[in-house]
């Protein structure tokens, strides 16, 4: 293909999601309530403690349909995630060889699989240990007045950003299977990698140790099963298509 082809195909592949995103965001903000009442459940149960005290509030008119639009939006995304995955892989499909094809297809479910794994991390793991860490950090004796629409914003990202923060492994097998990093080129790399990780865990999270551990040491087991993923299967399966 050439390059203005590629271009018209991409123009495609981002219409197909764009629609894709419109349908869901539809449903979404349909049952906005109740995505809401599930994202809140962590937050009330960590000011349903004994040590901690507070309640939740919106402060302008609006908040509550502002933030009823954020969290369709971002709903949508984490929804229709299987559908735009697909569009993607359509799109970088014309761009492999017969056997890297083969070698990645499995490896798009696995990735559907694990940005499934990354919400499920944030929801049932993050949240709880973050709010209740938030809530006891500093003075005593304070209630919290936390915002309905501050909160519902910052946990839907959070929850995307975790989904395709998840990806990591898949991403390095994809980036194996397509010749841009060998599990070698990965060891040598991996401190500084560990550093940029723990820079990031400590930008993303709340300023202690625990809460920061809890992003980082995630980070750092999905780059080694990634290495380990590109080390017994990509380099095999490379040397075996090569050989014959």
């Amino acid at each position: 293909m050439t390059l203005v082809e590629h271009l018209e195909e991409l123009r495609s592949a981002l219409v197909r999601v764009v629609f894709i995103l419109a349908i869901s965001f539809g449903v979404c903000y349909h049952f906005g309530d109740v995505i809401s009442e599930f994202l809140l459940a962590p937050l009330r149960e960590a000011l349903a403690s004994k040590e901690t005290a507070g309640q939740i509030i919106y402060l302008g008119i609006l908040d509550k349909v502002l933030s009823q639009f954020q969290v369709a939006f971002w709903s949508c995304v984490i929804v229709s995630s299987p559908f735009w995955f697909y569009q993607i892989w359509k799109f970088i499909r014309p761009g492999l060889y017969d056997y890297e094809i083969k070698a990645v297809r499995p490896f798009i479910v696995v990735g559907f699989i694990l940005f499934w794994l990354g919400i499920s991390f944030g929801y049932f793991l993050v949240f709880p240990l973050t709010f209740q860490t938030l809530m006891m950090f500093g003075v005593s004796n304070v209630d919290a007045y936390i915002s309905l629409k501050e909160y519902l914003v910052l946990t839907s990202k959070v929850l995307v950003f975790l989904g395709i923060i998840f990806q990591l492994p898949n991403l390095m097998l994809i980036l194996g299977f397509m010749g841009l990093v060998t599990k070698y080129s990965l060891r040598n790399w991996r401190g500084y990698i560990y550093v940029f990780f723990a820079v990031m865990s400590a930008i993303l999270t709340p300023p202690d140790v625990l809460t920061m551990l809890g992003l980082w040491i995630p980070l750092t087991l999905l780059f080694e099963v990634g290495l380990l993923a590109v080390s017994f299967i990509v380099h095999p399966y490379l040397a075996k298509q090569h050989g014959s």
